[in-house]
């Protein structure tokens, strides 16, 4: 077997990142680039990754609807608002939870957690007809609730929170407890004030995946006034006049929060990753 010296191995290495980041990188450039560009110039063979000339009614258009009634901009605040609530509860409740199974002792505390983690098994496409005729019961079709309600927690993030908090130091808790700190305030000052990384690395999953969700709001939403931006996207891309141009430019608008949220909370984001990762080594 031929040995390969360590400046060789270290050059394949960045060789292969370089290749990776460009094969990832490349559909994203391609969606800027052509958000910028005129149907005619998207589609012509070979494609101009620098546009001629920046058409600006592109994003006109992605604002406008197809029926130019600007809902894009409604549809976005309902995105932010179902996102940021869902994120918001999920946070709080998660990290609750989280806290009670790694540092109570109580009778049962493994089985309920291994129930919890059982949810996780179970595809959400088996529980959706369910969970919707409940929606429909509790008369929450075309409301903020029927988006919100149903995501409020999920088994992932307490699953997250819990591996996290089972490496906070115990020694830190009873400390407090012994200062007579309440178990509120040790939760509220100590652990969760301490546990940005985690909270962050959840956060913005969380956001990630309600911001994608298609499926539920397009049941229980059926109003334009309360859709969201996938639900958005879908028709926009099902109209009869939409074009290449006009949809680059709606899902570029539709990934900057996303972008923004990833860049502000990705020393957190990364940091928490590698802690998660080293925890359960």
């Amino acid at each position: 077997m031929i040995a390969i010296p360590e400046k060789g191995k270290n050059i394949l290495m960045s060789l292969f990142l370089t290749v990776s980041a460009v094969l990832i990188l490349m559909p994203l450039l391609f969606m800027i680039t052509a958000s910028f560009m005129p149907a005619s110039d998207i589609t012509s063979i070979p494609y101009r990754w620098i546009p001629k000339k920046i058409h600006w009614y592109n994003f006109y258009r992605a604002l406008a609807g197809n029926d130019g009634n600007f809902v894009f901009i409604r549809n976005v605040l309902n995105s932010l608002i179902v996102s940021a609530s869902i994120t918001v509860t999920t946070l709080l409740l998660s990290s609750i939870t989280g806290y009670a199974l790694a540092k109570f002792r109580f009778k049962g505390r493994n089985t309920v957690f291994m129930f919890i983690m059982m949810t996780m098994m179970i595809p959400f496409e088996t529980i959706m007809i369910p969970l919707y005729m409940v929606v429909l019961n509790l008369k929450l079709q075309n409301t903020y609730g029927g988006l919100i309600i149903p995501f409020m927690m999920n088994a992932f993030g307490v699953f997250m929170m819990r591996q996290y908090l089972l490496t906070f130091p115990d020694d830190v808790i009873a400390a407090a407890r012994i200062d007579g700190c309440s178990e509120p305030a040790i939760f509220s000052r100590i652990v969760l004030v301490n546990s940005g990384p985690a909270l962050a690395t959840l956060a913005i999953l969380t956001f990630r995946q309600q911001w994608d969700n298609l499926m539920w709001p397009l049941m229980v939403a059926q109003e334009k006034r309360l859709k969201t931006i996938p639900t958005y996207i879908v028709s926009f891309a099902e109209e009869k006049f939409a074009d290449e141009g006009a949809m680059m430019a709606v899902a570029f608008l539709a990934s900057l929060p996303m972008v923004v949220l990833f860049l502000t909370l990705s020393k957190y984001f990364l940091g928490g990753s590698a802690m998660y990762s080293a925890g359960k080594e």
